[in-house]
């Protein structure tokens, strides 16, 4: 079962959406973690190494991992998805699902 992170600021809206998506998903396992020091929760290197791929929300979440975290032969997908939605916001929803077909 692959392992898949999502990555956002705070951990508040974006990256739980995603996460919530994979709930009870039968193929994958997901969670969540934010780049901010006060994220909800902050992303680790133990949570890098868990992941089978990394979604992160924008570009500078993916210059951040990468620069603080050793990334092995994980994918780092940038979704683009800007920090304009609130936890659940249906078109967020929409827009994740667009951009994770292949996943979902």
């Amino acid at each position: 079962m692959p392992n898949l992170l999502f990555i956002c600021s705070k951990n508040q809206w974006r990256s739980p959406t995603a996460e919530l998506l994979f709930k009870n998903h039968p193929l994958h396992s997901a969670r969540s973690a934010g780049t901010n020091n006060n994220a909800r929760v902050r992303v680790n290197q133990k949570m890098i190494d868990w992941a089978d791929v990394l979604f992160v929300m924008e570009r500078k979440h993916r210059d951040i991992i990468r620069e603080r975290y050793i990334i092995s032969n994980q994918p780092v997908v940038v979704l683009e998805v800007p920090d304009d939605y609130q936890f659940e916001d249906p078109e967020l929803i929409e827009i994740l699902r667009i951009s994770l077909a292949d996943y979902l």
